[in-house]
């Protein structure tokens, strides 16, 4: 097949100099007046004043934060499925379903035709960056794997498709890019995961592909079975990129070490969400994503300590502090305005911003006072895994109330381990874990001194495949589905617990 490598370097060395001269403040100020201006006829931008806005302080006195509940009642719900003119001009002609790991409910995104083009073009950012760290890489020589959920949609009437972000990102795809892509459509469309993965290696071994973009645990998935099938061979030995994102990094690294190791690729990090594309890695692994600040999203950002109030602060480009941890609100060309996505970050850098994700709004445990977000969860079940000499595939905490009104709780850690521990690495495991803690967040720490307000932790080892076989259970199987870290309602995660020790073994079919 052709490579298109060329042609993109010669986009690259366009776009890596408008990076280098841009300015965020009038970027995003550039950003937000553009939004307002064109959604200044629709019923939201009536509301608000949108023809009065010149300014960001004018945005912000005049459009609240507003959670998806409140888009959905005021402004959705009764104009459902076509939502012309009620948030942004014209129809969206797809609608992203998410449905939230620890709420269970089900939100439909609006994904405008603008929507969809700044997506490709973040895209081809991440494609961008991973050029100039990679000048000699020919991403585009093969074929692009896409290993994303089904990417079938439901027709909901009036000209309107709802389904995965996936399955729309395929729908919208160029002509010229399904021939650069992988899996065909008829592969795509399957919603049996494990028929999926069986077909999806068999056949992918008989393709050059370059680039692999998924989320982490389901590329892991593949990963090792292509091993299965190649007997220990590289499945892929023209790839070049390996783009990742949903969830934290550091669980997966190592574990994908031996597989990239039989490549030159390298892994590259992207922030997309189901209302934009926020960010990618432009500089190496951990060093912050860096905001895409000129397609079609202006963002502000809540510091934790404030959401919640009813008037909270809002910084922005032109104000945000490096080190604070911030609730991520968007603006964009899906017809979000001042929306709350339930993503925390914290900034690395301000010019040009980057940041690190750190968990979502919802991932905060804080069942007795301990504060604690999704980073410091993730850093404390690393650093126990490392000490123990263990292999983490996946975990999941919640909170485990008291029985009696005196008494005291603790959280629950499910760890789905690659081999059993013994009893000496899971006393490690558990004791490592709650001192990270300590040492991470003053809060647990308070709650922890002489077991007054929290026990110390309770670990329950899952065997290997535990996780994946409760999510097919809730049909969440493979694609952009993720296993909950943090669940804080502690009814659903006891539920949740005992989902997971009814999920049928693999030799109970």
């Amino acid at each position: 097949m052709p490579d298109f490598t060329p042609l993109l370097k010669l986009y690259a060395r366009y776009r890596l100099g408008v990076l280098k001269h841009q300015d965020p403040v009038e970027t995003q100020t550039r950003q937000l007046l553009g939004l307002v201006r064109k959604a200044r006829g629709t019923r939201f931008g009536r509301d608000h004043d949108f023809d009065r806005i010149r300014t960001i302080a004018d945005f912000q006195a005049r459009v609240p934060v507003r959670a998806y509940e409140d888009f959905w009642q005021a402004y959705w719900s009764g104009a459902f499925p076509d939502l012309s003119g009620q948030t942004w001009p014209g129809r969206a002609p797809w609608l992203a379903v998410s449905s939230g790991t620890t709420s269970g409910t089900t939100k439909y995104l609006p994904v405008t035709p603008a929507m969809m083009r700044a997506n490709k073009r973040a895209a081809i950012d991440v494609a961008v960056h991973h050029l100039a760290n990679r000048p000699d890489s020919r991403p585009l020589s093969g074929k692009t794997f896409m290993l994303g959920g089904s990417t079938a949609l439901v027709d909901q009437g009036q000209g309107v498709l709802s389904g995965d972000l996936s399955g729309i990102a395929v729908k919208g795809q160029s002509a010229w890019m399904r021939g650069l892509s992988f899996p065909p459509a008829d592969l795509a469309l399957l919603d049996d995961w494990e028929e999926k993965l069986e077909r999806l290696a068999r056949l992918s071994l008989d393709q050059r592909i370059s680039m692999l973009t998924g989320t982490p645990g389901w590329m892991l998935i593949l990963f090792e079975r292509l091993h299965e099938l190649t007997g220990g061979k590289a499945p892929f030995p023209d790839l070049e990129l390996v783009v990742h994102g949903g969830v934290a990094w550091d669980l997966y690294r190592d574990r994908f070490r031996p597989f990239l190791e039989q490549t030159r690729a390298e892994t590259r990090e992207v922030y997309p969400a189901s209302e934009g594309f926020i960010g990618v890695a432009d500089r190496g692994d951990g060093e912050g994503l860096r905001l895409i600040l000129d397609n079609g999203i202006f963002f502000e950002f809540i510091p934790l300590s404030e959401l919640g109030a009813e008037n909270p602060v809002r910084h922005w480009v032109g104000n945000l502090e490096t080190g604070e941890d911030y609730a991520i609100v968007l603006s964009s060309n899906s017809g979000m305005f001042a929306y709350l996505i339930g993503d925390t970050v914290r900034f690395v850098d301000r010019t040009p911003p980057r940041l690190l994700i750190t968990g979502r709004t919802s991932y905060m445990l804080s069942a007795f006072g301990e504060h604690l977000i999704g980073s410091e969860l993730d850093s404390a079940v690393n650093r126990a895994a490392e000490v123990s000499g263990m292999v983490v595939n996946e975990y999941s905490v919640g909170a485990v109330l008291p029985e009696q009104r005196r008494g005291v709780g603790h959280h629950l850690y499910l760890v789905e381990a690659a081999t059993d521990p013994d009893a000496a690495q899971a006393e490690r495991f558990a004791a490592t874990v709650d001192q990270v803690l300590q040492d991470l967040n003053e809060d647990y720490l308070a709650h922890r001194i002489n077991d007054t307000g929290m026990n110390p932790p309770e670990l329950r080892f899952l065997p290997p495949g535990a996780f994946e076989r409760w999510m097919a259970t809730k049909g969440k199987s493979g694609g952009q589905h993720k296993v909950p870290r943090v669940v804080t309602d502690a009814g659903r995660f006891m539920a949740m617990v005992g989902e997971i020790a009814a999920a049928p073994a693999p030799d109970q079919g």
